[in-house]
């Protein structure tokens, strides 16, 4: 099975099967039979690109129901941190960080259910992040955490004076104070 256990219920690292040959590689990234048989039976609707440069921080991003959104990730170009926090109250692993190196180089990709705040770092000189979500954007239904809240003490693996992060991440809340819904269903 292509799916690794990271720990986190529903949290699933994908390693593609990759066919290489002198002409270059091929993979399937996404296939509805393969992700059903690991019990992800999202139906995706959208994908979002983003193209970043070293140091960037994005994030920690999430939407609440009724337009929460399960996520399928992976780097184009480059390298990141992917990072995410579990916010599903009662959940074995709520208030942790999961992170793991997503890359071109690599081909794995995160699969993210919803009841996540998500964000990444760009450690390479430029990435380009592509994901799947299950759930339209809502402008109105998006919140966040902030990224350096010392409670989660989240090492993005870049030197925290060199980030860059937008004006509407860094005033998020901190972990504690973030609105959050979410209940655990095991």
């Amino acid at each position: 099975m292509p799916f690794i256990d990271t720990g986190f219920p529903g949290l699933l690292v994908f390693e593609p099967m990759v066919f290489d040959d002198s002409r270059g590689f091929f993979y399937e990234a996404y296939n509805q039979k393969i992700f059903g048989g690991a019990g992800i039976e999202n139906q995706f609707v959208q994908d979002n690109q983003s193209r970043s440069t070293y140091g960037v921080i994005r994030g920690l991003h999430y939407q609440v129901p009724p337009f929460a959104q399960a996520k399928l990730v992976r780097a184009l170009v480059g390298s990141i941190l992917d990072v995410v926090v579990d916010i599903r109250k009662g959940s074995p692993t709520y208030g942790k960080v999961y992170s793991i190196e997503l890359s071109a180089d690599n081909k794995k990709q995160l699969f993210i259910p919803a009841g996540f705040a998500h964000g990444f770092s760009v450690l390479s000189d430029v990435a380009e992040v592509m994901y799947k979500c299950d759930q339209f954007y809502s402008k109105v239904n998006e919140h966040g955490i902030l990224y350096n809240d010392p409670a989660l003490q989240i090492d993005w693996k870049i030197p925290l004076e060199q980030a860059i992060v937008s004006e509407k991440d860094i005033i998020l809340p901190v972990f504690a104070n973030c609105v959050n819904p979410f209940e655990f269903n095991g």
